[in-house]
């Protein structure tokens, strides 16, 4: 099966939640012991993203490092928070250089570290938020909890900001809402990569590493070139040219579903960071740019999620689609079963019959050769005779067998007279210990059908079978079952017809006979005629009840006599 991409692959090779259970459980079995890489990996990206500051107050629109501790309070407990606690406070005395006091520092390490600890324990316990973001519902919840989580966290801030004396009433939106911004890009940019990163990273081939490299080098190239035209741009406030990062987005989105919208995401921001850097863009230019950022995020995202769920749809489709083959074969397999097992009598019967008379010819044979003047040529004659009874009953056993060791159909061309001949060698010995005739009247000129052979046999098989059911229960001495087979003159079809001069069909039921455990028999299983129409449906023809008149009982069903494809 051909594999395009993380998001193709992922869901294809594993079950995202047992994975995600498993992920879980082992992360959690270390406990603390990811930590420390959390946290450096946190400083790091803080001390890369760091770009403004305002009184004190670092006001960058972009915050990284949280949504790198967000994913690990998302994958193995809201106690990562301590975790983000001590960045806090190890970023603003290292990094930041803040000239807060330390009761505000300690402050705004305890509003960060617990508004988003509660904010994981709601979005895995009420919110029930699957951080493989495999539906677009866990999409809109990742971005709700974003923007919520970062609405409060600012709220909590400003005012401790204010109540100190750090930020005035009106400076607390120009120093509050880069922060807000920044937030909700960290946790809708950042969470989703460190997520299926950490779901998938074992699991990704070769081939699948080489092609993400590939596409990765043209995507980088576009975002590049979209950077460029907006740098270059004397009026800094057109952002028309931003609209082109969404090409690239949202064709990795489309061709690599979620994972692929993520990754390109992730190197959209990066780049626009570095952008920021090198043309020395004020915080206020940032924080409108980051602003169309989150607009792009969000479309990144919606998409790769649609387009996820569309090729899981289609997937469980295809499954649920063998399944239904499968169902069918054995649904047909125990159809076949019933059918033979009314007509066992009669078969071993048929069997006994020329074994029994295989034996008396062999014995005759046997005394013929011990006399002194033995007649040779009579114990040959015995002995060829014998042969070929054995033959005939080894022949009933053989077709037995294989109609109904069978279940997956086996396309092939196949001569329409040798097929009725070998399906009424089934039926014809019930037929005769009831004194009923089968006559068959094919025209000279049909030609080859490509079908499975099999299962045409057990078409013919359990009409004829419902025939001769029906004449026994009428019990008529001059029982006839007559099939006849000619071209249709509607198309390139064969069209059958099997007539019998039974009992007929009751009005009641002739508008559901072929709907699946439709049956007038005492033993019956209500699948014969379901599995014909099915049969003759998957081959291109169909069934139908001409005439259920006693006495004029006729059903026809047709084929068509040119090769179709026999994938289904």
């Amino acid at each position: 099966m051909r594999q395009d991409g993380i998001g193709r692959i992922g869901p294809a090779a594993l079950d995202i939640r047992g994975r995600l259970g498993r992920v879980r459980a082992g992360l959690a079995s270390h406990n603390w012991r990811a930590a420390p890489a959390f946290l450096a990996a946190y400083i790091v990206l803080e001390w890369v993203s760091f770009i403004h500051e305002y009184k004190g107050v670092p006001v960058t629109p972009w915050n990284p490092g949280l949504g790198v501790l967000f994913a690990s309070m998302l994958l193995i407990g809201p106690s990562y928070g301590l975790v983000l606690f001590v960045g806090v406070l190890v970023v603003e005395l290292a990094i930041v250089d803040s000239q807060l006091a330390w009761p505000v520092i300690v402050g705004i390490g305890a509003i960060y570290s617990l508004g988003y600890a509660l904010l994981a324990s709601a979005a895995r316990r009420r919110f029930a938020l699957d951080v493989g973001l495999p539906h677009l519902r866990d999409v809109f919840v990742l971005i709700g909890l974003a923007v919520g989580g970062a609405a409060g966290v600012a709220g909590v801030l400003s005012l401790l900001l204010v109540a100190n004396g750090s930020l005035a009433l009106n400076e607390v939106v120009e120093a509050v809402v880069p922060l807000f911004v920044g937030d909700i890009l960290g946790v809708a940019v950042v969470t989703p990569v460190v997520v299926r990163f950490v779901l998938w990273w074992r699991h990704l081939p070769y081939a699948v590493l080489r092609e993400l490299a590939f596409e990765g080098a043209l995507y980088a190239a576009i975002v590049a070139l979209a950077l460029w035209a907006i740098a270059s741009t004397e009026q800094l406030n057109e952002l028309q040219y931003f609209y082109l990062l969404f090409l690239p987005v949202v064709v990795a989105a489309a061709r690599h579903a979620i994972d692929g919208a993520c990754l390109v995401l992730m190197m959209t921001q990066l780049a626009l960071v570095a952008v920021v850097h090198s043309v020395g863009y004020d915080a206020g230019a940032f924080t409108d740019f980051q602003t169309l950022m989150f607009v792009l995020t969000l479309t990144g995202l919606v998409v790769g999620a649609v387009v996820g769920e569309r090729q899981r749809s289609d997937r469980a489709y295809r499954e649920a689609n063998v399944r239904l083959m499968e169902k069918e074969a054995e649904a047909n397999r125990a159809a076949r079963f019933h059918l033979l097992s009314g007509m066992t009598s009669a078969l071993a019967h048929e069997i006994n019959q020329p074994m029994a008379a295989a034996r008396a010819l062999a014995r005759s044979a046997q005394e013929l050769l011990r006399m002194p003047a033995g007649d040779q040529r009579r114990a040959e004659a015995n002995i060829t005779t014998a042969i070929a009874q054995i033959d005939h009953a080894a022949g009933i056993v053989r077709r037995m067998r294989e109609f109904l060791r069978r279940g997956q159909p086996r396309y092939s061309t196949i001569d329409v007279k040798e097929v009725f001949d070998d399906a009424l060698t089934l039926v014809r010995p019930a037929a005769t210990a009831h004194g009923i005739e089968i006559e068959l009247d094919l025209a000279e000129d049909l030609p080859v059908l490509h079908a499975d052979r099999i299962q045409l046999e057990q078409v013919i098989l359990n009409l004829a079978q419902n025939a001769l059911d029906s004449i026994v229960q009428s019990g008529r001495a001059d029982g006839r079952i007559r099939i006849a087979g000619i071209l249709s003159n509607q198309g390139p079809h064969i069209e059958f017809r099997v007539t019998d001069n039974g009992l007929g069909v009751d009005p009641d039921q002739a508008g559901r006979l072929f709907s699946p455990l439709t049956t007038s028999k005492a033993d019956g299983l209500g699948l014969g005629l379901a599995t014909c129409a099915a049969i003759l449906e998957a081959h291109g023809g169909r069934v139908w009840l001409h005439a259920g008149e006693a006495g004029s009982t006729e059903f026809r069903f047709t084929l068509p006599y040119e090769a179709r494809q026999a994938a289904r």
